[in-house]
């Protein structure tokens, strides 16, 4: 089994849409812009990968049970540096200011940051971080942020 695609509800689809499309390259797949009915279709290589939904009237909480966050994993630590750069360009938030391990001695890793309603991303590798120390000795992470 794997993950088919992610649904990420928004409050403004046409920011959100932007900003996923510049950040990671997607392609729209299909869209709607009927009032009440606002959503995008976006992927690459004709997979749907993520789907954003206007029908939000306040930002990400990370009090609500739901999504914690949502990681894509890139396939070395050059497209990764690659990406911290188009962030960096972009100006988008990050959770921490560098990259980290998931964990002390972990050779995995990545990047933490904010779409513009607040949900948390990453986008991590599965191997070349042994260099990075973790964002804290407490725990992962990914998962006390």
């Amino acid at each position: 089994m794997q993950v088919g695609h992610i649904g990420i509800n928004v409050t403004n689809l046409q920011r959100s849409k932007e900003f996923y499309i510049k950040l990671f390259g997607f392609d729209l797949m299909g869209e709607s812009s009927e009032e009440g009915k606002k959503f995008a279709f976006l992927g690459n290589e004709e997979k749907l990968l993520v789907t954003l939904w206007e029908q939000s009237d306040k930002p990400f909480s990370c009090s609500s049970a739901g999504l914690h966050h949502l990681a894509f994993e890139l396939e070395d630590m050059d497209r990764l540096r690659s990406f911290e750069n188009t962030l960096e360009a972009l100006g988008v938030e990050k959770i921490y200011d560098k990259m980290v391990s998931h964990k002390e001695g972990a050779s995995s890793g990545g990047l933490f940051f904010l779409d513009p309603d607040g949900t948390r991303l990453e986008v991590c590798v599965s191997e070349g971080m042994h260099e990075c120390s973790p964002a804290s000795s407490d725990g992962p992470s990914c998962g006390f942020f």
